[in-house]
């Protein structure tokens, strides 16, 4: 490992976390109450919760509270849960409108989609990444990747609230773009200079009319000394088969090389999330897997996920 992993906390490794406390932040009992207060509103109509605001004051007050996590996704390690949402308490739409309200005291909600989602479940509907769908939407392995990898702007932020678990799989893995990149640049230099190039990549289905259906990127960039990282292998092997172009050898050894690095196990963190429970991750440099699961009999067992896509406010 490179002496800049050392020094620079965003290029962690398991060996240099010092286990959950490094990644988990409580919720206050003076947060949940000031974000119990805007949901009452939903038990008296059936608003949508994706209608609710925070006031200026509220905003303030939530970020305030909210601080420890928003110092350690930009600063810190770039991943945080947030325990809990006490959710014997609530109806599912009511957890979600408290999911969302917390969402806008960590950045600004976006849309997900062309459809202009906001809260979007992540759950099994029996598709098939192979016929178009979304690695989001199947118990598959969704392999190591940043959200939104096809998108002309990135998600500053990416949440998933628990609401259900599965019966057994679906872990959730977690590594540092700064650390892999330090790996490669010590020990692989010629990989991360293909990295570093543009490579096709599959907007499944997320084009809008008269757009290409792939958007050009590279793996690793830098933007005013940030590192900014683009990948899902798979969305990239499509981009490149509809643009006609093959990879290369030399970019199919690169994409190995850095999924062998990715698949190393001293490089991430892993765990479950339990129900209440909030995983952010900061999309620009962290890079998240979920393990394949086996899900429940019962429909209202199911593993059911809900994401949040925000963008980061400037100071």
């Amino acid at each position: 490992m490179s002496s800049q992993t050392n020094r620079d906390p965003r290029a962690w490794t398991a060996a240099t976390l010092s286990g959950p406390a490094a990644w988990t932040v409580s919720l206050s009992n003076s947060c949940l109450s000031l974000l119990d207060r805007q949901v009452q509103p939903l038990r008296q109509d059936l608003r949508p919760g994706t209608d609710l605001r925070l006031s200026e004051a509220e905003q303030t007050a939530c970020a305030r509270e909210l601080q420890p996590a928003l110092d350690i996704l930009e600063n810190g390690c770039g991943f945080v849960v947030l325990d809990r949402l006490p959710l014997e308490h609530y109806s599912t739409p009511e957890a979600q409108a408290l999911y969302w309200l917390i969402g806008q005291g960590l950045g600004r909600p976006i849309e997900q989609n062309v459809q202009g989602t906001l809260l979007y479940d992540v759950r099994d509907t029996g598709q098939d990444v192979a016929y178009g769908a979304r690695f989001s939407v199947t118990n598959a392995d969704s392999t190591f990747h940043t959200d939104n990898s096809f998108g002309s702007a990135l998600a500053d932020y990416v949440g998933l609230l628990c609401l259900q678990t599965a019966r057994s799989g679906g872990r959730n893995q977690i590594v540092s773009g700064y650390a892999v990149h330090d790996e490669l640049a010590e020990h692989h230099p010629d990989v991360l200079e293909i990295l570093q190039q543009p490579f096709h990549i599959d907007r499944r289905g997320g084009s809008r009319p008269g757009e290409a259906p792939t958007i050009r990127f590279p793996i690793f960039a830098w933007d005013n000394g940030r590192l900014i990282c683009r990948y899902l292998r798979y969305w990239i092997e499509v981009g490149q088969q509809k643009a006609e172009q093959s990879l290369t050898p030399a970019q199919v050894q690169a994409l190995d090389m850095l999924d062998r690095v990715l698949s190393r196990p001293e490089f991430r963190a892993e765990f479950y999330l339990e129900r209440g429970q909030m995983l952010f991750v900061n999309n620009r440099w962290i890079l998240h897997n979920r393990t394949a699961f086996e899900d429940h009999a019962e429909l209202e067992r199911r593993r059911h996920y809900v994401r949040l896509w925000l963008q980061a406010r400037t100071p």
